[in-house]
Formats: structure tokens, sequence, C-alpha cells
């Protein structure tokens, strides 16, 4: 209980990747994208990845700014291009936009940083 309150302090809630809560979140940008959304969550989910979705009916921007807030260390972003083509617009926590990834390579580089360093 103390390590996590010393971590937690020294890194000011940025926790890393592998320990992070919530490792994604997908940022639907209207309703007709939240079942592309679902299928990048389910897709994540399969390599241990922990993932949410904000389903609210906010703009991207508000659900961005609220996972910023959360400092939730990735946000898939999906429009209307990347539910077609399967692949999310990502975000990192701090550093901003990645550019557009594929699910698989997503899930690759996710599982990747959720090992804890020895």
């Amino acid at each position: 209980e103390r390590f996590i309150g010393i971590l937690i302090e020294e890194t000011g809630g940025e926790l890393p990747v592998w320990l992070a809560p919530v490792q994604a979140i997908a940022l639907p940008i209207a309703d007709r994208h939240v079942e592309a959304a679902e299928a990048a969550a389910e897709r994540l989910a399969l390599d241990g990845i922990r993932v949410e979705i904000d389903e609210r009916t906010e703009s991207v921007g508000r659900k961005i700014r609220d996972a910023e807030l959360q400092k939730i260390p990735y946000m898939l972003v999906i429009g209307d291009n990347e539910a077609q083509d399967g692949t999310v617009a990502l975000r990192r926590h701090g550093e901003g936009d990645q550019g557009t990834v594929g699910l698989d390579e997503l899930a690759e580089r996710l599982a990747a940083e959720s090992v804890p360093a020895a």
C-alpha cells in the first residue's frame, strides 16, 4: 500500500502502461462508430489489454480531455475512416497524436508495454 502511494506521488498519477487500471480507451466520434469501438476493444481484450469504451454523447474533444485528465495511457479515436478500414487514430497521454494504426499492430504494441520491466 505504501509502495503504491509513493509511486502515485512520484509519477503524479501517470502510471506506467503495465500498471494503469485502464490501459486504453476507445473514443467513438459518433453513435454510428460505437460498434467499431466495441470491435476494437474486444480485439485488444483478447491480448489482455484493459480497455474501456466512452459511449457518451459528448464531443470527441471533450472525451479526449476527460481521458487525459484520467491519465489513461492510450486513446483510440474511431471515426468513419477508421471504422471502415479497421484502424484507430492513436493518441498517447501527454504526447498527442501518434497517427493511424491497425488493430493487430496496436495490440502488439500495447501487449509489449503491458509487461513490467525486469
